[in-house]
């Protein structure tokens, strides 16, 4: 995909790594819709809908309104998402021993629900305008199994089985579907879920020693939509840490 001119909706615009994925795409041409929970109206050079992604009346009112606005879509990248830490058994408190119910339902419907619900709305716009386009799913490392964090790992291990059956769906009609697995990435919302102890012992596992940019991500985000024959797979922006 030729990025310059392409209209591509960024979900989770107003986040950290949602506004450099948004930066970096306004920056190569594109036409960047924004869509997100927790912002509305114009943000720099990004026009933002506020929407939930998670819910099929929102999302289908917010690609509406962006189709209206920009006519049509050519790429969806799924940023939104919501990080949490949580074990599964924890004896030190004797309020809440075991995961939270509440927690597990709120963290994959923030991470897999939406991508579902979004991508699905998007994805059937693009094959009603036979647009030969390309879905971009946020994995994660944490699929890998991340102890400590059930529901995300579990929402994120999700979102790689989704983007491969998608890929095999979608691609006779011309839309490709790639994962963005990044590691661990310095932004505020990683420093409130995981503590400064144990990021310090995750950039000594990091062969590289170090936690990844969010210019970095943004950058794999445009190697998948730009490479054409790129789909069903998860791409690793981890620095070679292995969980």
């Amino acid at each position: 995909m030729d990025i310059p001119g392409r209209t591509i909706v960024v979900a989770g615009a107003a986040g950290h790594l949602g506004s450099a994925v948004a930066a970096a795409l306004t920056d190569r041409g594109a036409n960047v819709a924004g869509l997100d929970l927790r912002a509305s109206g114009e943000g720099g050079q990004v026009s933002t809908v506020r929407a939930d992604a998670a819910d099929e009346t929102s999302a289908v009112a917010a690609v509406d309104e962006i189709e209206k606005r920009f006519g049509t879509i050519d790429a969806l990248v799924n940023c939104s998402g919501l990080i949490h830490s949580e074990p599964l058994v924890n004896l030190t408190n004797p309020q809440r021993r075991r995961h939270g119910i509440q927690t597990w339902d709120a963290v994959i419907r923030a991470n897999l629900t939406a991508a579902f619900v979004l991508g699905s709305v998007v994805a059937e716009r693009m094959a009603a305008a036979r647009t030969k386009g390309a879905i971009v799913q946020f994995s994660s490392i944490a699929a890998n199994g991340n102890p400590g964090q059930t529901a995300y790992s579990a929402a994120k291990a999700g979102i790689e089985a989704l983007t491969r059956v998608w890929a095999r769906e979608l691609g006779p009609l011309g839309i490709r579907v790639v994962a963005i697995a990044p590691g661990f990435v310095d932004t505020p919302s990683t420093r409130d879920a995981v503590n400064e102890a144990a990021l310090g012992e995750l950039k000594r596992k990091t062969p590289l020693r170090r936690l990844a940019a969010p210019a970095e991500v943004a950058n794999a985000v445009l190697f998948a939509l730009e490479s054409d024959f790129l789909t069903g797979c998860t791409l690793h922006v981890d620095g070679g840490l292995v969980l």
